[in-house]
């Protein structure tokens, strides 16, 4: 199972972030769980000033918008 960690603070962007990450990855066929972490010092300790964010594998891979479909997918 991959975990995905979304960076926000709650907000619709966010919210809006791991469902889509949540429905590609059910079309892909792939395990995933998303945490969403809401700590503001958990979220700067990854550097993230812009919200929301996403990392896995401990590495941020997008920040500052929802992302789209297509970049969902090449990160799954």
């Amino acid at each position: 199972m991959k975990v995905i960690k979304v960076l926000g603070s709650g907000c619709t962007n966010c919210q809006t972030t791991a469902r889509l990450i949540e429905e590609v990855a059910a079309e892909q066929g792939i395990d995933v769980r998303v945490e969403k972490v809401e700590d503001i010092a958990q979220i700067m300790g990854y550097g993230v000033m812009s919200t929301p964010g996403v990392v896995i594998d401990e590495k941020v891979v997008h920040a500052g918008s929802v992302p789209d479909r297509k970049q969902i997918a090449g990160w799954l």
